[in-house]
C-alpha cells in the first residue's frame, strides 16, 4: 500500500517549484490532493493535468492565502468536494528583499502577510475539519534564514522563524486532539527563483554547503512525504532542516 493511500493533502501555492514537487510526491504516494494558488492560471491547469494523470482525484482553487475570509471559504469548498482533509502543507511564500534601512513598510506587510499569515489562515480553517477526524499533519515551509536570519531579508527571514514558532505552537494546542505539526527548513534549493542567479553565485553557495550541492524540490518533497504519513506519528513539534548540512 502506498504511504499516503486514501488521504487528502491541501497544499498552498503549489503551481510550481517545491509546492508542485511536494503535490507530485504526494499523488505518486496515492493522496488526493486539492492545492490554492492565486489564481488558476495556465501553469497551475498543467499541474493539475500532470496530477491527475497519476491516477488521483486533483482540484486546483484560486484563493489569496493572506485573506482570512477567503482562505474560510477555500477550505469549505475543498471540504464539500473531497469530503475531509488529512494534510496540509502551508507553502505558499515570497520574497521581497533589501537591506532593512531600505526596505518599505509595503515589501515588510506583503511578505508577513504572505508567507505567515496564510499559514495561520489555513490552520485556522483547517483544524475544526481535523479535530473532528481526531487526526492530521500540519507542516509549515520555513527556511534556514528562518533559523540562522539573513542580511537584506529582515522581512522573510522574520516570516519564516514565525512559521517555526506557529508548528511549534499549534503541537502543543492541538496534539491531544491527534494533530500533528512540524516545519521543515530548506536550505539552498534549485528552483526557478534561484535558478535566475549566476553560476558564480550558486558555486559560492554550493561551497558553504558540506555536501557541495543546492537541493532539489524532490529532496524537500520526500521530507514533507515522510512528515505526512504514518511513518511520522510519533513526530510533532520539529523543525527539520533539509539542506545539505548548511545549517546545523
Amino acid at each position: 500500500m502506498k504511504l499516503l493511500q486514501g488521504k487528502v493533502a491541501v497544499i498552498t501555492g503549489a503551481a510550481r517549484g517545491i509546492g508542485k514537487a511536494i503535490a507530485i510526491k504526494f499523488a505518486n504516494e496515492g493522496a488526493d490532493i486539492a492545492f490554492t494558488d492565486l489564481a488558476i492560471d495556465d501553469n497551475a491547469k498543467a499541474t493539475e493535468a500532470e496530477i491527475a494523470a497519476l491516477g488521483v482525484k486533483v482540484k486546483g482553487y484560486a484563493s489569496n492565502a493572506a485573506n482570512f475570509e477567503d482562505t474560510h471559504n477555500v477550505v469549505t469548498e475543498i471540504v464539500k468536494d473531497f469530503g475531509r482533509i488529512d494534510i496540509l502543507v502551508n507553502n505558499a511564500g515570497i520574497t521581497r528583499d533589501g537591506l532593512m534601512m531600505r526596505m518599505s513598510e509595503a515589501q515588510w506587510d506583503m511578505v508577513i502577510n504572505v508567507n505567515l499569515k496564510s499559514a495561520f489562515n489555513f490552520i485556522h480553517a483547517v483544524s475544526p475539519v481535523m479535530m473532528k477526524q481526531k487526526s492530521g499533519s500540519i507542516i509549515n515551509m520555513s527556511s534556514v534564514v528562518g533559523v540562522s536570519g539573513n542580511a537584506g531579508q529582515c522581512n522573510y527571514s522574520a516570516s519564516k522563524a514565525g512559521m517555526i514558532g506557529l508548528a511549534k505552537s499549534i503541537a502543543k494546542e492541538l496534539g491531544s486532539r491527534g494533530i500533528r505539526a512540524n516545519c521543515i527548513a530548506p536550505g539552498f534549493i534549485i528552483t526557478d527563483m534561484t535558478g535566475a542567479l549566476s553560476d558564480e553565485v550558486k558555486e559560492a553557495w554550493a561551497k558553504q554547503i558540506p555536501l557541495r550541492r543546492g537541493g532539489t524540490p524532490e529532496d524537500v518533497a520526500n521530507v514533507c512525504t515522510f512528515l505526512a504519513s504514518d511513518h511520522s506519528s510519533y513526530v510533532t513539534g520539529q523543525g527539520i532542516h533539509c539542506c545539505g548540512g548548511m545549517n546545523m
